[in-house]
Parts: C-alpha cells; sequence; structure tokens
C-alpha cells in the first residue's frame, strides 16, 4: 500500500469559505474524505499548517519514509527558500499542487521556490489536482 501525505499550506484550511470563485465551496476535509474513499489502496494522510517552520518539520518527518508528498505550500511557494530546500533536502518525491492556476494571477505567484525540486507540478485544476497529484504516485 502506498503511503502519501498531503502537506497544505497558509490560509487552505478556509477551503470552503475563502473566495469560492477561485477555490470553490468544498471545505478541505469534505474534499479529502471522498479521495480516501476513492484510492482505498492509498494510506492517505493530510496536515495543513499556517506556519512555515511547522511545514518545514512535517517535510522533514516523512520525507525518508513515506512513498509521496503532495505539497501545496500556498503562498510561502513563492516566497520560502527554506521549504525549497526542505524539498530538496528529502529523498521522498514531492509533487507541488496548487488550486488555481498561479499563471493567471498576480506576477509574484509565478515563481516558485519548490517547483525545481519537485516531481512535477500541477496547478490549475481546482481540487482535483491532488486527485491527479495522488494518480502520479500510482
Amino acid at each position: 500500500m502506498k503511503k502519501l501525505i498531503i502537506i497544505n499550506g497558509p490560509n487552505l484550511n478556509l477551503l470552503g469559505k475563502r473566495e469560492p470563485n477561485i477555490y470553490g465551496s468544498l471545505t478541505f476535509n469534505e474534499f479529502f474524505e471522498t479521495v480516501k474513499e476513492k484510492y482505498p489502496q492509498v494510506n492517505l494522510e493530510h496536515f495543513q499548517s499556517n506556519v512555515e517552520g511547522e511545514i518545514i518539520d512535517k517535510l522533514q518527518e516523512t520525507g525518508f519514509s513515506y512513498d509521496g508528498i503532495i505539497l501545496n505550500a500556498a503562498a510561502y511557494t513563492h516566497t520560502s527558500v527554506g521549504i525549497g530546500d526542505a524539498v530538496k533536502a528529502i529523498e521522498t518525491p514531492v509533487v507541488e499542487v496548487h488550486i488555481s492556476n498561479t499563471f493567471d494571477r498576480e506576477e509574484f505567484r509565478h515563481k516558485s521556490y519548490i517547483s525545481p525540486n519537485a516531481k512535477g507540478v500541477i496547478l490549475g485544476f481546482g481540487l482535483q489536482s491532488y486527485e491527479l497529484a495522488i494518480q502520479s504516485f500510482l
């Protein structure tokens, strides 16, 4: 059984409430339960933090023993050299995910400190971006 973790960054705890025109009306927990049911062959976990250091700690904790990490670092994608370095330092492959098409947003969101060290990048497909990332590990 594949062991995967979804790590979500700042403000993603507000999915379902935050800018539903961009992020939709489903909470992440509602979405996560449906994905767990859809992929019973995957041991799937979820972690969310608004704190950069906690995301780095979780990457280091899971980055040598899991089969894959799905990382939506949210705004930290564009600002955190530390998260980018953590992705580079671990052995577990990381797929960078974004709900929105970051290239259709403000210019500062066009730069990612994670992408150069990620197995791949999936963006712009709403919450389905996570499901596409799961499929990439199967």
